[in-house]
């Protein structure tokens, strides 16, 4: 993410404009349209600034009123001459891209005061038309775009070369790398028309990118880090972009320095195909050493505490590679350290690499104190839509209070858990909140909390297929900044985004038709119930489903209130209301259907309120790779039947082999789920086993008690599962997985017959906007079963969703 940038938008905008026109113009400054100041009887009056500017004077102007020359200038009567000031009023005027030359002339007058006498040279003509010969594959608009020629414009001959060079630049960066462009007018002053001549030249694509010398990682690994694309399976080719190829052999060096081979050298060679249509992008490594760090970092100029408690915040140890990410969180650990009484210290690790030894570096962290400080003023920017409130909300720190740098970041992690603004997963881009004027005197900080709001608002088409649930549809409109009471007053509220958006709520409207099972649900949450920590979500749903045994809906609503207690805790309470529809018993298995069902047959009222408290440590959402998840749930249910429902679920993730870079982790996962029923519990809230998220190998609800060919569910359930997670590319994309399952569902807890257990691999395909798991395969072989279960080899879940 750029960093932060507290100053007004339309500052940012002029400073940036300014900025590109001086660099476009420095080439004319370097040549002959070169600014001149020439003196006439020079004193030392105004040489040394002294002198009052009594007079300022514009001569050959004529496209431009002197008035509006002399507003554009700094130097006016009544202030001090100065010779920078003048300079700067010529780079201005130059800047306006109307004069080819600006002279500048001072007079002394008798009373002490300075005539300053500017003298323009404008362009001699104007663009009367442009042409872009040759120029099939990009349009006049891509190309005025790029050349910032315009008609009615001055015509500036050297700009004109400029924008021939960057026509060259933009058909190279679309796959065109023997492109070239000649101006055959408009590089002279009595110019009127500026005509390109371009040649665009055949397009060029990668066919393939490899790696020779590198030993550390593989080539596919080093591949997932350049920009440069390849073919896939050589059926999509990607254009060859030559400034890309070349950044990439910076990407390729940095990468390796992250990882501390510091000696590292990286050139690049082109293979081209006879026909010329295509490239093979050949890099080639020379590693050097892999430099270990000698002893523990030794952090110098620390004042208020010793060394030696600096150095047991390390994490560092001799013989460690050096590595820039494990030097930054010592780093960060140090500077929180110190940021718990609210002295800043900008620690900055410094690498002393040897000579005489290759391959060993010491490192000092170079520490500098500064007092304690204060929250002063809190600046929040980036937010068009958001607001402030809701940013506010996020932030553990209120002005006049210690500033404390680990309330900073996490107030940074709250603002990213929110999931309207823009954030990726490595951390690389988030929300960020700096402390403005660090080093200076005021002891009270301007906070400066900077956001990009990220596309909050998705309405999703598609369709998916599961072994439990059958073919389905999905229609989903979903909104995670929804803001209730900011209802459209224009057109332009619709247009731009800004209608029902803003409030940091949540609305999601559900349609899932399907072949076995149908769900149509309206959901919405308040993160921040009143300001309070405390979140509200409301509910409606209708719910339809198939099974062997009958047909089940449920027509209900649900409230929610959660809290979250710190960093890992969370606890909730809830309420349902609901009414079960038992229908047609029987029908798809046929027999007598036992008293479990025929009992409910209809409708069935049900009230349930639920309580939970959850820890959640993983690393990811997506892929865990470490930490774990522990949820404890109780739910008292009334209505025609009371009953209780208790339930335990755990998932721990240990990494047990990761490559040198630390990506491709082998993952080991356990989950247990541990859940009991209340004697009373009728039949469409018991417990199931079998399917793709319980026991593989068994059918899905094809594990527990069984009455004349019914399965009856049971009042306990106690599943295991242990699973070996192993990437198979380079992005770890795709990954194999091994899995040995264990379960029962019983009648109670106190009669258990069976234990069934099963083994089976499969396979996990992630596709980018697909969601993290879109594509599971699984083979489960049944090892132990019951005498009634009902097994099934394969089980799948295949989603695919259109944006």
């Amino acid at each position: 993410m750029r960093p932060p940038d507290c100053f007004s938008r339309p500052f940012v905008r002029r400073t940036a404009v300014l900025a590109a026109v001086l660099l476009c113009t420095s080439p004319v400054l370097a040549q002959a349209q070169r600014p001149v100041v020439r003196a006439q009887a020079p004193d030392a009056t105004p040489a040394n600034g002294r002198g009052k500017v009594a007079d300022v004077v514009v001569r050959g102007n004529k496209l431009l009123a002197t008035q509006q020359i002399v507003y554009m200038l700094k130097t006016r009567p009544g202030i001090e001459y100065n010779s920078e000031t003048v300079q700067e009023d010529v780079r201005t005027l130059f800047a306006t891209k109307q004069y080819a030359d600006v002279r500048v002339n001072y007079t002394n007058r008798p009373d002490g005061g300075v005539t300053v006498e500017f003298t323009v040279r404008e362009f001699p003509n104007v663009v009367e038309k442009i042409t872009y010969l040759g120029a099939k594959h990009l349009s006049d608009d891509d190309l005025g775009t790029a050349t910032g020629v315009r008609v009615d414009a001055p015509l500036d001959p050297v700009a004109n070369k400029i924008a021939c060079q960057n026509i060259t630049r933009k058909y190279n960066e679309s796959g065109r790398p023997f492109a070239s462009c000649v101006l055959v007018s408009g590089g002279n002053p009595g110019d009127r028309e500026v005509v390109f001549q371009i040649t665009e030249g055949p397009k060029v694509a990668v066919s393939d990118i490899q790696i020779t010398g590198n030993t550390f990682v593989t080539a596919a690994v080093l591949r997932s880090h350049l920009n440069s694309g390849s073919h896939l399976g050589g059926l999509v080719f990607s254009d060859f972009n030559p400034l890309m190829a070349d950044a990439d052999v910076g990407k390729l060096e940095e990468y390796y320095r992250d990882f501390g081979f510091q000696d590292v050298r990286v050139s690049r060679e082109l293979q081209w195909a006879p026909d010329g249509r295509t490239v093979v992008l050949l890099f080639h490594v020379q590693e050097g050493p892999r430099y270990r760090i000698k002893d523990i970092p030794q952090p110098v100029n620390a004042k208020s505490l010793s060394v030696e408690e600096l150095q047991r915040l390390s994490k560092v140890k001799p013989g460690d590679f050096y590595s820039g990410r494990l030097l930054g969180e010592d780093v960060t650990r140090i500077k929180d350290y110190y940021g718990y009484e609210g002295r800043l210290a900008r620690v900055t690790p410094v690498p002393y690499f040897s000579k005489d030894t290759p391959g060993i570096v010491t490192v000092q962290y170079e520490i500098e104190e500064r007092p304690p400080s204060r929250v002063g003023e809190i600046l929040i920017t980036g937010n068009t839509r958001t607001k402030q409130g809701v940013i506010a909300d996020e932030l553990e720190i209120f002005p006049g209070q210690i500033l404390s740098y680990p309330d900073l970041r996490a107030s940074e992690r709250n603002l990213a858990r929110r999931g309207i603004f823009k954030s990726s997963p490595d951390g690389a881009i988030h929300p960020t909140i700096s402390v403005l004027d660090e080093d200076g005197d005021n002891p009270y900080k301007t906070i400066c909390v900077q956001v990009e709001e990220a596309d909050t608002g998705s309405f999703i088409i598609g369709a998916g297929v599961t072994s439990d649930a059958g073919l389905t549809g999905s229609v989903v409109l979903n909104e995670r900044n929804f803001d209730w009471l900011n209802p459209p007053w224009s057109i332009d509220d619709v247009l731009n985004g800004r209608a029902w958006r803003g409030a940091g709520q949540e609305l999601r409207l559900e349609a899932v038709p399907g072949t076995q099972l149908q769900r149509y649900s309206a959901t919405f949450r308040e993160p921040r119930l009143f300001d309070s920590l405390f979140s509200l979500t409301l509910g409606g749903y209708y719910y339809t489903r198939n099974f062997d045994e009958y047909n089940e809906t449920r027509l209900g609503a649900r409230v929610g209130i959660g809290r979250q207690i710190n960093k890992n805790w969370s606890a909730s309470v809830g309420l349902r209301v609901e009414n079960v529809g038992v229908n047609d018993v029987g029908t798809g298995l046929g027999g007598i259907p036992p008293v479990d069902y025929t009992s409910v047959q209809g409708n069935n009222f049900l009230v349930g309120l639920r309580s939970s408290v959850t820890r959640d440590t993983r690393d990811s959402y997506l892929r865990p790779t470490e930490g774990s998840q522990f949820e404890a749930s109780y739910e008292q249910c009334f209505g025609k039947a009371t009953f209780p429902l208790f339930n335990l679920d755990a998932n721990k993730y240990f990494t047990v082999y990761q490559r040198n870079d630390g990506t491709g982790r082998h993952v080991l996962a356990l989950h247990s789920q541990f859940a009991i029923a209340g004697d009373s519990t009728p039949v469409y809230e018991r417990f199931f086993g079998g399917g793709f998220r319980s026991i593989r190998g068994f059918q899905f609800r094809g594990v527990g008690p069984d009455v004349n060919g019914y399965k009856t569910g049971g009042d306990f359930m106690f599943l295991n599962s242990l699973e070996y997670q192993v990437p198979l590319t380079a992005r770890d994309q795709i990954y194999a997985v091994g899995f040995l399952d264990s379960g029962t569902v019983e009648s109670n807890i106190r009669n258990w017959s069976d234990y069934r257990v099963s083994a089976g691999f499969g396979f996990r395909f992630v596709v980018p906007l697909m969601g993290p798991v879109p594509i599971a395969l699984d083979f489960g072989f049944p090892l132990v079963k019951g005498p009634q279960d009902r097994t099934q080899l394969f089980s799948f879940y295949l989603g695919f969703y259109k944006f």
